[in-house]
């Protein structure tokens, strides 16, 4: 249940708490007040679509916060568990929602930044809003199918799960059928297209060739010259044989004769020596390895136009067919295996023919069961639905649920699923939007709304203006049922009728108010005398009498009663 809800920079309102109570809450107020802005605000905490629009006009963001108690914790305990958000242990959940003026939201449970989609699967089972958009989703046939399948056990949802993949599986097997059917002279020109390919891969003996190695090859034959000229420069330094020329190797030398005269007045110019005669060696070894590298030196320009012909090849196959020669051998696997398909065109159509007849076998099979699994949850929400219409004052009202088999596969099985129906005796059933009214579309949808209570474990149902195109003696009815919910719901209703709004166990209202030139609502639980003034003002308008008081008082006298019994 919502147990606190508060708003800020939310469309007209700028701050605004309520506290919601157990069982059966109910706003009021003046058209234009801001009520379904409330029940807006519940959906958008909820995981609804933000709507930038709605952030209040000269503010940089709207905040909204829900705080929730949950009666039975089990299932979403389970789901924070999983996305590692912290619970709570008296079992509260503080969701909260940031809506920024330039676009985009945050939100948050228990403080932890959430995805929409994390929101959205923790809150499915929290709270059910119902507003009049509703109405319209009722008419439409296609949603139909989908409120059936609400009433369904985990059994059909498996079921439909099992169809919905098997049906991908029929389509992806059907475009590859379709793919394999194109006309003889597209296949071969597609064919001799992948021949070429194959071909200019395979000449390219890529599995032969390290294309690190060439590189580096390539490099060093393209710059023998100047190697070459840099070699001998640095073999003169080290070992410079012109007779007046000096060299690092002759002054290395010298070094070790000279030290060699005093090493031994002192050990330490005996390491000294050591470690100048090592160096000497070195230079020496190292003077002989150029001198030896400069003598083998090739300026060879066969090698080199070929290393570059090797590495242009690479190069353009990397433009046609991958970054890498990896990607390349990948992308000839597929041309291969592509390749392979089409020659053997009629055997490969077989195959996807015998494939596409297993599955649809398998899919009749599941579409069957699904079809009577529906039909038999039909009979039941037929039988309630018409219960609920007579006892919400459509005593002559007869509901049903027609099945149509359509002549092809579906994620959702084969049927096409209409509600019908007659309000009026002696009258054929027809479809829902052919026939009712708005009061009646009210009055089915609550029926609807009263079966699904009992089904989905949801504990608060919001109901957003339900009591549109309805009036006396059946308002009162709507009002009745609305508070028999309310037994076993946590009930917020937002409502213009008196008849209802007497039956609430608490009475809110909403209120506009102007401070410095800006309109701002306020909402405020009403006590006995305020309920009274409230609902004098809903059953007579702006002028109050005191025949209006009593009827009001009275009114909520004939709701206590009712509570009582």
């Amino acid at each position: 249940m919502i147990v606190e809800l508060n708003i800020s920079n939310f469309a007209i309102i700028d701050n605004l708490k309520i506290n919601f109570t157990e069982g059966f809450n109910v706003i009021t107020g003046e058209t234009g007040a801001g009520k379904s802005i409330i029940a807006e605000g519940i959906s958008m905490i909820l995981g609804g679509r933000a709507n930038k629009n709605l952030v209040k006009t000269g503010k940089d963001k709207a905040i909204l916060e829900g705080l929730f108690y949950l009666e039975e914790p089990d299932s979403i305990n389970k789901i924070l568990d999983d996305f590692g958000i912290d619970r709570d242990e008296s079992n509260y959940l503080l969701i909260s929602r940031e809506i920024f003026s330039e676009g985009g939201s945050v939100s948050r449970i228990n403080g932890r930044t959430v995805t929409l989609t994390m929101l959205n699967k923790i809150t499915s089972t929290l709270v059910d809003v119902h507003g009049q958009h509703e109405h319209q989703s009722l008419l439409d046939v296609n949603n139909h199918i989908k409120l059936v399948d609400s009433f369904g056990d985990d059994k059909l949802k498996d079921l439909l799960e099992q169809i919905k993949k098997k049906y991908k599986e029929l389509m992806i097997e059907k475009k590859k059928l379709q793919e394999l059917s194109m006309n003889s002279l597209e296949r071969d020109r597609e064919i001799d297209l992948l021949q070429y390919q194959l071909d200019e891969i395979d000449n390219a003996n890529l599995l032969d060739l390290d294309e690190e190695t060439i590189s580096k090859e390539y490099i060093k034959m393209n710059n023998i010259k100047d190697i070459g000229c840099k070699l001998a420069e640095v073999s003169n330094i080290l070992d410079n044989e012109a007779y007046h020329g000096f060299s690092l190797i002759d002054g290395v030398n010298r070094c070790v004769a000279i030290l060699t005269e005093i090493t031994e007045f002192d050990d330490r110019i005996k390491q000294y020596n050591k470690i100048i005669e090592d160096i000497g060696f070195d230079l020496q070894e190292l003077s002989r390895d150029i001198k030896n590298y400069l003598d083998n030196i090739v300026i060879d320009e066969e090698k080199l136009e070929f290393l570059e012909g090797k590495l242009d090849m690479i190069n353009s196959l990397k433009k046609k067919y991958g970054n890498t020669v990896k990607d390349i051998l990948k992308y000839r696997e597929y041309v291969s295996n592509r390749l392979e398909t089409l020659i053997n065109n009629e055997q490969e159509i077989k195959k996807s023919n015998e494939k596409i007849k297993t599955i649809e076998v398998e899919l009749y099979n599941y579409c069957t069961k699904l079809t009577e699994m529906r039909k038999n949850i039909s009979k039941e929400i037929e039988a309630s639905v018409t219960k609920e219409l007579h006892e919400l004052n459509v005593p002559n009202a007869i509901f049903k649920i027609n099945f149509d088999r359509l002549e092809y596969f579906s994620p959702n099985g084969w049927d096409r699923v209409e509600f019908l129906i007659s309000t009026n005796k002696g009258e054929p059933l027809k479809p829902l939007s052919k026939i009712v009214s708005g009061g009646e579309m009210s009055r089915i949808m609550l029926a609807f709304k009263t079966i699904l209570a009992n089904y989905d474990n949801i504990s608060c149902l919001i109901f957003d203006e339900i009591d549109a195109g309805i009036s006396g003696r059946t308002a009162q009815i709507v009002g009745e049922k609305i508070k028999m919910l309310s037994n076993n719901h946590q009930i917020i209703c937002i409502s213009h009728l008196p008849q209802i709004a007497a039956l609430a166990d608490t009475h809110f209202i909403i209120e506009k108010d102007f401070v410095n030139d800006n309109t701002i609502t306020k909402v405020r639980r009403l006590n006995e005398q305020e309920r009274i003034e409230e609902l004098s003002r809903l059953l007579g308008g702006v002028d109050l009498t005191n025949i209006t008081k009593l009827h009001a008082k009275e009114m909520l006298e004939m709701s206590r009663m009712l509570k009582k019994k």
